[in-house]
């Protein structure tokens, strides 16, 4: 009988890791168990003790405070993304770029939680960005951020859905900070659009992965990952 594979992922990796893992088992015969979920919180639960083969997430810190302890491997790059503001369709809203959106005190801003979720961390470091340059910005972006997801007492999002396009639908919030990747699901969407935050005050999103079993399985499962699944990664860039 073969053992399960256990992979703790963050949720941004969901669209990515799905496909391999029906792939993985038919090749190998061997289950896979994904949890996906904010990569800090992950990391704690795998602290606690719970069982898990591969960690992968959408930072380094979380894998490298694994390393640190002796508990896993030494992460290894294997994506990296970047941020996007997702905003919903309205007369308050319609011809506005990025910085003229995020300026306006009268929309409704939703984030990640930082510390609990990567994006949350990334966003903040986005926000200060901005304020090295628009004195005062990046300060009030922090004030008027509501903490919607990737928390340990946010809201729950139905399964299978895209954070942002949900929360703005709900109407939680009249913009979202989250992860470019999503934008090409929203391609065609007519309620709701992704507007591009430039290249000097973006951030660089660089996902890690670490081994915390010595096994062929987990290595097997990252070796297939990395040669054959180039064309479904959602992650802007897959790091060789």
């Amino acid at each position: 009988m073969h053992p399960t594979l256990t992979l703790f992922a963050a949720g941004s990796l969901r669209r990515a890791f799905l496909p391999l893992q029906s792939q993985f088992t038919a090749q190998t015969g061997i289950a896979v168990d994904i949890t996906f979920g904010p990569a800090g919180l992950l990391r704690e639960r795998i602290e606690e003790g719970e069982t898990c083969s591969i960690f992968a997430s959408a930072n380094h810190q979380h894998p490298q405070a694994l390393y640190e302890a002796g508990r896993a491997q030494k992460p290894r790059l294997f994506a990296r993304n970047e941020l996007i503001l997702t905003v919903k369709n309205s007369p308050q809203t319609a011809g506005k770029e990025w910085l003229e959106l995020l300026s306006d005190k009268a929309l409704r801003l939703g984030t990640s939680t930082p510390q609990c979720d990567p994006s949350g961390d990334y966003t903040w470091q986005l926000f200060d960005h901005l304020d090295a340059s628009y004195p005062g910005l990046g300060e009030s972006l922090k004030r008027r951020a509501k903490q919607l997801v990737g928390g340990r007492d946010t809201l729950t999002l139905p399964p299978g859905v895209i954070a942002s396009s949900w929360l703005l639908r709900e109407g939680w919030a009249d913009l979202f900070i989250g992860y470019a990747h999503y934008a090409t699901a929203l391609v065609g969407e007519t309620d709701i659009r992704s507007v591009p935050i430039p290249a000097p005050w973006n951030i660089r999103c660089d996902y890690y992965v670490t081994l915390l079993e010595q096994s062929d399985a987990a290595r097997q499962f990252l070796a297939i990952y990395s040669r054959g699944r180039r064309d479904s990664v959602v992650c802007a860039t897959l790091v060789s």
